[in-house]
């Protein structure tokens, strides 16, 4: 089976995985375009988000409070797996009835964090680490979806930067990035 948000994680977990399987050692220490992030610190948190999610679809407990350091052994495979079973997690329907009891929000919008959690964080990683990165253009309007719903509390909890300028002719995608507060032109320095 499947749900939107399997459909979506689906589209979204190849790029992000290419990503993490192409970071070289020596870029762990990198700045990132999320300030508070070096390259191993945002490979540590996707690690976060792809295991905590499986829990979230569980409906069990989720600690947010510690990254523990993932980056050991076969860790881009590792990321691989737990990012393909997150998408499992999140194939049965069930999975988006209701409010989920840790966060107290609806199972649905979680699942939406999930999508832009990895389109936007594969973007910081894809320009930290010099690689290619296309966006799948059906994850757009769920991005802008979350975006638009949660946004302003994303801000508030200090997940988000305050929104940044972009001019008229930025594409839709550019538009969302400044939307979570980063510059769309970051260049590595």
């Amino acid at each position: 089976m499947s749900t939107e948000i399997s459909d979506l994680l689906g589209r979204a977990v190849p790029a992000v995985s290419a990503l993490v399987a192409g970071v070289r050692d020596e870029q762990l220490g990198h700045a990132t375009p999320c300030a508070e992030f070096k390259v191993r610190d945002l490979l540590n948190h996707l690690f976060q988000v792809v295991r905590n999610f499986q829990l979230v679809a569980a409906r069990a407990e989720v600690d947010w409070s510690v990254t523990p350091d993932s980056l050991t052994g076969a860790w881009r495979d590792d990321f691989a797996a737990e990012a393909e079973a997150m998408v499992a997690a999140w194939s049965d329907p069930g999975v988006l009835d209701g409010v989920s009891p840790g966060m107290g929000l609806p199972q649905h919008t979680l699942g939406l964090m999930m999508v832009v959690d990895l389109v936007v964080h594969g973007w910081d990683l894809a320009h930290a680490t010099g690689q290619p990165y296309e966006v799948d253009p059906a994850l757009l309007p769920p991005t802008a979806e979350f975006l638009d719903s949660m946004g302003d509390m994303g801000r508030q909890m200090g997940a988000f930067g305050p929104a940044v300028s972009v001019g008229a002719g930025a594409d839709r995608f550019a538009q969302l990035l400044a939307l979570t507060g980063r510059d769309p032109s970051w260049q590595a320095g």
